[in-house]
């Protein structure tokens, strides 16, 4: 798939008759916004024909970033040194490419997705994407976005209102700000122990002590799970749990995942291995709560962990029920305990984000994102929704991405990074429900 890159080009926002709003207002960032991961993430979408033309679809951008003025404009420094959005209006990366080739079958993680949207490192712009046209008139459109400025579902909306612009639509959904929601409590009420899960003390470049030859044999798989399987797998997750209601399907599903994934990596018995699965707080926050609609970052983590000889010894209830509790105790107390610690000039002496320890083995370890509930199957251009979503290759050892099936039945697909000796015993143990 040889990839031809014909035009770049900056994107700015199109205010109409309106008078343009002034460029040199600097939004500062949240708590979670500078806990979150500091760099881009991509993702690819596929349209079968027919499709709207290059211009339409700008044009549709131009007027969307009208209300996400975030993605036109670039991160500066504040007086105090702390990092803030400026909204200048300078613009969003947009590329058109082409292939010579049909659009085959994207069923197989390839590190041939890299060429699908513009590059992840050494960018200046918060957004950027691709438009790439193949010869069967197929359009891929790969989307980048700096993770400090939103996450995903505030991405997914503005990607939602972006194809109803194109699509002569008022754009929608749009973005609601209110920095009156993270404001801390006044006296503050550090409730949990917020070091060690979203600050360390020691920001390490790598802490895998993983040979770079192994690092290279990291392999991204895709595991798909039929409804019929996720109904099994639910069943015998809340058999015996003691639980007035049965886990849900997400509880179940990386349950599994984190059993199957701990026999497959071959674990010590003595071995503690840990999950870090992000929570959204929107539906957790309640005082105030924080609607849908809400722009940039509202995530943290809960973290259960296990021995791996009860992880492979227990029954699937034991990993859900650690899975359960975990994801409970992430509550409205948690983020307003985080919201407290995070303003505290003590408790933040010497510390840095967890979320930018930079590792690429996370062997014993997992770190889940839950794409289950956006809405990206909701961008259409004009031509339809995409037949393929897909995040970009991130071959990350421990990484684990479920996101929603194209069938649109609930099937569910799981991309799995692991290293190339694991794989084929995690594939073996995949589908197994013993």
């Amino acid at each position: 798939m040889k990839i031809k890159r014909e035009r770049s080009r900056l994107i700015k926002p199109d205010y109409g008759d309106a008078t343009p709003p002034p460029t040199d207002l600097c939004l500062p960032l949240t708590p979670f916004d500078t806990v979150t991961y500091d760099g881009h993430i991509a993702v690819i979408y596929a349209y079968r024909p027919p499709n709207p033309t290059n211009k339409a679809i700008k044009e549709g951008l131009r007027r969307t970033l009208a209300e996400y003025r975030e993605w036109a404009g670039r991160f500066v420094e504040d007086k105090d040194g702390s990092r803030c959005i400026l909204l200048n209006d300078a613009g969003m990366r947009f590329v058109e490419a082409s292939c010579d080739y049909p659009l085959g079958y994207m069923d197989r993680p390839s590190p041939e997705y890299l060429e699908l949207h513009p590059p992840l490192e050494g960018v200046q712009e918060l957004a950027q994407v691709q438009l790439t046209r193949f010869s069967c008139g197929s359009l891929v459109v790969g989307f980048t976005s700096q993770h400090m400025v939103a996450d995903g579902l505030a991405t997914s909306n503005f990607l939602v209102a972006w194809g109803r612009a194109t699509r002569g639509l008022p754009v929608q959904p749009l973005p609601f700000r209110d920095p009156a929601l993270f404001v801390p409590r006044n006296p503050p009420n550090f409730q949990f122990e917020h070091r060690g899960v979203e600050y360390t003390d020691k920001l390490r470049t790598d802490i895998s002590g993983v040979s770079s030859a192994l690092l290279s044999t990291i392999k991204v798989h895709k595991a798909h799970f039929s409804s019929d399987f996720l109904l099994k797998l639910k069943a015998k997750a809340s058999a015996k749990s003691g639980m007035r209601k049965p886990y849900t399907t997400f509880d179940s599903l990386i349950a599994h995942l984190w059993r199957q994934i701990t026999r497959a990596r071959a674990l010590r018995p003595e071995d503690t291995t840990e999950m870090r699965i992000a929570v959204n707080g929107r539906a957790r926050m309640t005082n105030p709560r924080v609607p849908l609609e809400y722009f940039g970052n509202l995530v943290l983590w809960a973290m259960p962990r296990a021995k791996a000889c009860d992880l492979v010894r227990q029954p699937l209830s034991h990993a859900a029920r650690l899975i359960h509790d975990a994801v409970s105790r992430v509550n409205d107390d948690y983020f307003r305990s985080f919201i407290d610690y995070s303003s505290s000039k003590e408790k933040m002496e010497g510390v840095v984000p967890t979320g930018n320890i930079t590792s690429r083995a996370l062997c014993p370890n997992l770190e889940v994102y839950s794409w289950l509930r956006f809405p990206f199957y909701d961008l259409d251009f004009g031509g339809g929704c995409p037949h393929m979503f897909t995040p970009t290759y991130f071959p990350d050892e421990g990484s684990l991405f479920l996101v929603p099936s194209i069938s649109g039945n609930g099937d569910i697909d799981a991309f799995v990074g692991l290293f190339e000796k694991d794989i084929q015993t995690f594939k073996d143990l995949c589908y197994s429900l013993e």
